[in-house]
């Protein structure tokens, strides 16, 4: 890469990130202000998954949901995928009568023609609708098309050639937002009673302990969790107050404070208003978890 760059008078930087730089909300802010401060230096950020120090099952996996992220962190107006195809067909485009889709704007009608993987990379064109979904949200418009080609990204700027355009969903509520709803994995979720979910549409924000059915996952304070109604529909997500155990703890003792529970007086709420966004229609929800379920009654 330095020396590709250095042939047209630029240089690089290659910035390593992990899932967890990506999921915790301060190195995500540490790694935006770095790559803004290599921008202002002339620099062009080179972004990989740092592999040395990460695992099957705590690794991003494919670069599609990775540079959705980057875009997210530095506010892009577009993301550009280049792969082996003109782009997205509405089946395998080596079958007869396959037709191209120019432009998409909900994301979650082409998942089912995405499940090959074959040769577009790590997780096929599936991982390339979640990244375009993830950019969506962010209010980044995604522009897949064939990579192998004389100036693959000017061409498709200039709309000289044929692409598939995920249109953006207008400008997102706050990066905030945006982060908590964006997630590359799930660090636990909670189910919770229909009437709380109800209000929450509403507009009333916020979890307390009584308002839990049961508890998925082993999580940490700070984490981003996943909230089901009793339906197993997820309807938001947010940051938690609480450890799993903390929360199990809360939960099955509701007429005991929270001081003389956990040994320290903690908030009231297992997740606070300001920490909860509802997800939209756009949004595509997570599969509620089938293990390492706690149910709160004993």
């Amino acid at each position: 890469y330095g020396q590709v760059a250095a042939e047209h008078g630029f240089i690089i930087g290659q910035v390593l990130v992990t899932l967890g730089d990506i999921e915790e909300r301060r190195s995500f802010l540490n790694i935006r202000n770095t790559i803004q401060r290599l921008f202002e230096h002339g620099v062009m950020p080179v972004v990989n998954e740092n592999d040395t120090v990460t695992t099957q099952e705590i690794r991003v996996g494919d670069n599609d949901r990775l540079a959705a992220k980057v875009a997210h962190m530095i506010q892009a107006d577009h993301l550009i995928i280049l792969t082996s195809v003109d782009g997205l067909y509405d089946r395998d485009p080596s079958e007869p009568g396959a037709q191209f889709i120019e432009t998409i704007d909900d994301v979650s009608t082409y998942l089912a023609v995405t499940d090959s993987t074959s040769a577009l990379g790590s997780g096929g064109m599936l991982t390339k609708m979640h990244a375009a979904n993830m950019a969506q949200d962010a209010g980044c418009e995604t522009l897949i098309a064939r990579g192998i080609i004389e100036r693959p990204i000017s061409s498709i700027l200039a709309k000289e050639r044929r692409h598939t355009r995920c249109v953006a969903k207008g400008t997102p509520a706050s990066s905030w937002a945006v982060w908590l709803t964006n997630r590359l994995q799930m660090a636990g979720s909670l189910v919770l009673k229909q009437e709380r979910i109800d209000a929450m549409l509403a507009g009333d924000l916020g979890v307390d302990r009584a308002d839990i059915v049961s508890i998925h996952g082993d999580f940490q304070k700070g984490d981003v969790l996943h909230i089901y109604n009793e339906a197993d529909e997820e309807c938001a997500r947010g940051l938690t107050n609480f450890s799993s155990n903390e929360t199990l703890l809360l939960a099955r003792h509701l007429d005991q404070p929270i001081s003389e529970l956990l040994g320290y007086q903690g908030g009231t709420r297992v997740i606070s208003p300001e920490n909860l966004v509802m997800l939209q229609n756009h949004h595509l929800p997570w599969d509620v978890p089938t293990e390492q379920v706690t149910l709160v009654a004993s």
